[in-house]
C-alpha cells in the first residue's frame, strides 16, 4: 500500500520538480523565466515542467508506447521488442503499475506462466499528456 500511494505522490509532485535540462530547456534558473522571450519558448518551459517523470525513461515509455497500438502483450514479447533483460523489464512494468498506467494478468496456460500486460484508459492519458508535451518543447526548440 505504501508503494502505491507513494508512486501517486511521486506523480502528483512530478509537475513541481525541476530537473537541469529543464533549466536548460527554459533558458534559467528554476523558477525564474529567464532567457524565454517567445510565446513559443514559453510553451516549451511549462511542457518541460509538467513532463511525466514516471514515462520520461526509455524501456517504460516503449513499453507504454507498445501497448498503445495493441490490445495486451505478454511479458516475452515487451522484453523482446524492448532489447531488455527479465529483472529490467520487471522493474519498469512494476513502476508503471503503481502508477496504474499499465495492468499486469498471470494467469497459467497448462503448467506454464503466462504473463500480460495492457495500458489503462489512465496509462493512455498520460501517454498522450506525455507526447503532447515532448512535441511542443521540439516544436519551440525548433523555431529558434
Amino acid at each position: 500500500m505504501a508503494r502505491s500511494s507513494s508512486a501517486r505522490a511521486r506523480r502528483k509532485g512530478a509537475a513541481a520538480e525541476e530537473t537541469p535540462s529543464m533549466t536548460a530547456v527554459r533558458g534559467g534558473a528554476p523558477g525564474a523565466g529567464a532567457g524565454v522571450s517567445n510565446g513559443a519558448g514559453a510553451g516549451a518551459a511549462a511542457a518541460a515542467a509538467e513532463l511525466d517523470r514516471v514515462i520520461h525513461e526509455r524501456i517504460r515509455l516503449g513499453i507504454l508506447a507498445a501497448l498503445a497500438v495493441t490490445e495486451s502483450l505478454s511479458f516475452n514479447d515487451l522484453k523482446q521488442m524492448l532489447e531488455t533483460t527479465d529483472g529490467n523489464l520487471s522493474v519498469h512494468a512494476r513502476k508503471l503499475e503503481d502508477a496504474d498506467y499499465v495492468v499486469c494478468v498471470k494467469s497459467f496456460e497448462g503448467r506454464l506462466p503466462r504473463t500480460q500486460y495492457r495500458i489503462t484508459p489512465a496509462g493512455r492519458r498520460a501517454l498522450d499528456r506525455y507526447l503532447n508535451h515532448m512535441d511542443a518543447i521540439i516544436r519551440a526548440a525548433r523555431s529558434r
